[in-house]
């Protein structure tokens, strides 16, 4: 089968690599893909978000089946029209991407069909939102409605951030129209675990746990990013934890969603927070995460096309999904900067990889035979292991064997899920 894969970063080069191992996989494109994307598949000039450009694309090539991973073509409805010109597609319809693409509809959702969730209000209006945030509780969670790069969300320690947090929202349009509404969340504590699940709208099969690192500089300090770093499984996420997930919040999401005439299938990611009250939303994805899909995929054992083609037609089964008993750990090599201001256009130096070691480039481009750095969040340093503490030595050690001028990463990727470890251990 020739295959389309939409998007140019290190979670789609995650998913061409896990493709391409496909016994039916055929010619992989990406549109646009990136530099190292490159060795693994044909890239095409065409953006994420070109809707017109991608079906125009797919009709002359004449692919058997396309993957849309990125959150914007999802919401824009990219796998809608695809559909409509006879390409079959894995990646929710528009309808059913909304439940990312506005945290106000999945707040509502939520809140319809009892799924636990941290308590919160919508405001339209910056001053009505400003009186409220004047008695509120801190630190306050103030989140912009639409997408925003992942950078919608601030968590106002008192008065003076909050009321700076809506006015850039909601008064300077920081987001565009993202921010036009705006929930104001309590504050929830406790350890976070990111699981991406596969559905077909009727099931829902979760995929290995992970912890993401969201913060620029070791401890958790620093600016937000995209992410920093991830490990595989979440040691917070037990089998008991897991099964109140799915009693209490990954049935009845897909069960509301169904309802609401919106039924989903794809990857639908659950930002979870175990609360002492039990597990709760932070956030829904519509899609894989990034880079949490860089350290789940290494570690399936399943077929990813045969999952994502019994996804498409409604067939998904338990037993379709395995993975292995091992870990993984991603290290993310950044430039100098990100996410403030960074220089790229380094010359990018790969070494060979083992069996349990992966490259993911996200932001590198090709000149002749030189892969420059291009982005931010340059690649991912990933290895598996039987045990965490393996995997994240071995994604370290492979770190260090990749060089670029400005190369920056988190030296304690992994410290805090090891830590729970030897909690754990000493119950």
């Amino acid at each position: 089968m020739d295959i389309l894969v939409v998007g140019g970063g290190g979670r789609e080069h995650a998913v061409i690599k896990a493709l391409k191992s496909s016994r039916r996989s055929g010619k992989i494109y990406a549109l646009p893909g990136n530099g190292g994307i490159a060795e693994d598949a044909e890239c095409i000039p065409v953006k994420a978000t070109d809707i017109d450009g991608i079906v125009r694309f797919a009709r002359e090539k004449n692919v058997d089946f396309a993957v849309v991973t990125p959150d914007d073509p999802l919401v824009l409805g990219c796998v809608d029209a695809l559909e409509f010109a006879g390409i079959p597609c894995f990646g929710p319809t528009k309808d059913a991407a909304i439940i990312e693409g506005s945290k106000v509809f999945s707040k509502e959702l939520m809140k319809k069909y009892t799924i636990p969730t941290a308590r919160s209000e919508m405001f339209e209006d910056p001053e009505a939102a400003i009186a409220y945030l004047k008695d509120a509780p801190y630190p306050a969670v103030i989140k912009a409605d639409g997408l925003a790069l992942g950078k919608g969300v601030v968590i106002a320690k008192d008065f003076d951030e909050a009321k700076a947090a809506v006015n850039s929202m909601m008064v300077e349009h920081c987001f565009g129209k993202s921010g036009s509404r705006i929930l104001v969340e309590e504050f929830l504590e406790g350890p976070e675990v990111s699981v991406l699940s596969f559905t077909d709208g009727n099931i829902v099969v979760p995929m290995v746990s992970s912890m993401d690192h969201k913060r620029a500089k070791d401890g958790d300090e620093g600016l937000n990013t995209g992410g920093m770093g991830t490990v595989a499984p979440n040691p917070y996420y037990t089998e008991e934890v897991a099964k109140e997930c799915m009693e209490k919040i990954f049935l009845p999401t897909i069960q509301a969603m169904k309802a609401e005439g919106r039924t989903f299938k794809g990857c639908l990611y659950f930002g979870l927070m175990l609360t002492k009250n039990g597990p709760k939303v932070i956030e829904y994805n519509c899609r894989f995460g990034d880079p949490e899909t860089q350290v789940v995929l290494p570690l399936l054992v399943s077929d990813l096309l045969e999952i994502m083609l019994a996804v498409r037609g409604g067939t998904l089964r338990e037993d379709m999904v395995r993975f292995s008993n091992g870990a993984a750990c991603c290290v993310v090599l950044a430039s100098e900067g990100y996410p403030q201001k960074y220089e790229t256009g380094f010359e990018i130096t790969l070494p060979e990889t083992g069996a349990d070691e992966y490259i993911y480039i996200a932001g590198a481009k090709k000149e002749g035979e030189r892969l420059l750095t291009s982005g931010g969040r340059v690649l991912g340093a990933v290895a598996t292991a039987d045990d965490l503490q393996s995997a994240i030595e071995k994604a370290y050690a492979l770190a260090e064997r990749i060089h670029f001028q400005n190369a920056y990463m988190r030296r304690d990727i992994g410290s805090r899920a090891l830590a729970a470890l030897k909690a754990n251990a000493e119950k």
